[in-house]
C-alpha cells in the first residue's frame, strides 16, 4: 500500500476515534473524575489498537458503526492500563505521552478511579440500547475485550511482569508474559474488527496469528526503544525497566538479536495474512510495518 494512501486512511480514522472518545468520555462525572478520565486516553498516543481494529474491519467488510464502538473499547482498556501501570504501587511513572502521568496530575486516589471508571465504560460502548449493534456481536465483542484484559491476558501478564523484577528469565517465559501482558490487546483488536464482519475458520485462525505477531514484536520493539531512545522521543521515561532491574528482550537476548526477533515477527505477521486469504489487508500489512519501524 502507498505510504500516501495509507497516511490518508489513518488520519481520516484516528479524527473518527479522537471524536467517538470525546463524545463518550463524560466531562460531568463526580468530583473532575470526568476530567482525570478525559486526560488519560485524549490527545495522545499511538491510536495503534484502534487503528488495527477498523483495519481489520475494513479486510472483512465488517459493520462501522460496531467497529467504531469497539476501536473506542479498546483504547479505552488501553488508557486505563496505563494510568493503573504508572501508579506508585505498579510502575511509579511520572511521564507519559510526553506529559505528566495522571496520577502526577490529579492524585493516586483519582488516578485509580478514573482508570477504574475508563475501564467500566469500554463495555458500555460496546452495549449501545437499540438495534445499532446486534446483541450476539456485542456479547463476542465483550468477551474478546473481556478475556484479553483479564487474568488470562494483559492483567495477568502484568502480574508476572511485578512478580519478574530482578529475576533471570529466559525468552520463552519472556514472551510468555509479554504474550499475556501487551500482545492480548492487540491480537484482541485485530479479532474484535473481524468479528464485526464475517469470516471463514480459516481466516479467523490467520488474523489470530497475524493479531499475536503483531503483539509481540510491539513488545520486543517497546524494549528497543526503551534502551535506545531518549525520554523526549519516547513521551515517557527512557530506561526505567532497566533501572528498575526488569527483565526485557535486549536484556536477555541483546540488542542486535532483539532487533532480528522483530523482523522474524514482521514476517510471521506478513505471512498470517498471506495465507488468509482475504483480499484487502494492506492496511493491516502497513500498522505491522509502523509497529515494527516506529521511533517512540
Amino acid at each position: 500500500m502507498k505510504r500516501d494512501a495509507f497516511d490518508t486512511w489513518a488520519l481520516a480514522e484516528l479524527d473518527a476515534v479522537e471524536s467517538a472518545l470525546d463524545a463518550r468520555v463524560p466531562h460531568d462525572a463526580p468530583a473532575a473524575l470526568g476530567e482525570a478520565m478525559r486526560y488519560g486516553v485524549l490527545d495522545g498516543g499511538k491510536r495503534l489498537r484502534p487503528l488495527l481494529v477498523l483495519a481489520a474491519a475494513d479486510a472483512v467488510h465488517g459493520q462501522r458503526e460496531a467497529a467504531l464502538r469497539a476501536a473506542c473499547a479498546v483504547e479505552l482498556i488501553h488508557a486505563y492500563s496505563l494510568v493503573h501501570d504508572d501508579l506508585p504501587c505498579m510502575d511509579n511513572d511520572v511521564l507519559r505521552r510526553g506529559k505528566p502521568t495522571a496520577h502526577v496530575r490529579y492524585g493516586v486516589a483519582q488516578a485509580m478511579l478514573a482508570g477504574d471508571a475508563m475501564q467500566a465504560l469500554a463495555f458500555e460502548v460496546l452495549t449501545p440500547e437499540g438495534a445499532e449493534v446486534p446483541a450476539g456481536l456485542q456479547a463476542r465483542l465483550c468477551g474478546l475485550l473481556a478475556r484479553a484484559a483479564g487474568g488470562g491476558g494483559m492483567a495477568g501478564g502484568q502480574a508476572i511482569d511485578l512478580a519478574s523484577v530482578g529475576l533471570p528469565l529466559d525468552e520463552r517465559a519472556l514472551s510468555e508474559m509479554h504474550r499475556k501482558k501487551t500482545g492480548a490487546l492487540l491480537q484482541a483488536s485485530v479479532l474484535m474488527g473481524a468479528a464485526c464482519g464475517s469470516t471463514t475458520a480459516a481466516q479467523w485462525n490467520a488474523l489470530a496469528e497475524f493479531g499475536g505477531a503483531i503483539g509481540l514484536a510491539f513488545q520486543v520493539v517497546d524494549d528497543i526503544l526503551d534502551a535506545t531512545q531518549v525520554s523526549a522521543t519516547l513521551g515517557k521515561t527512557a530506561g526505567k525497566d532497566q533501572d528498575s532491574n526488569k527483565p526485557t528482550y535486549v536484556t536477555v537476548l541483546g540488542l542486535d538479536a532483539a532487533r532480528a526477533h522483530a523482523e522474524s515477527l514482521r514476517h510471521a505477521a506478513h505471512a498470517a495474512l498471506d495465507a488468509s486469504g482475504l483480499g484487502e489487508v494492506a492496511r493491516l500489512r502497513a500498522l505491522a510495518d509502523r509497529a515494527v519501524d516506529r521511533e517512540s
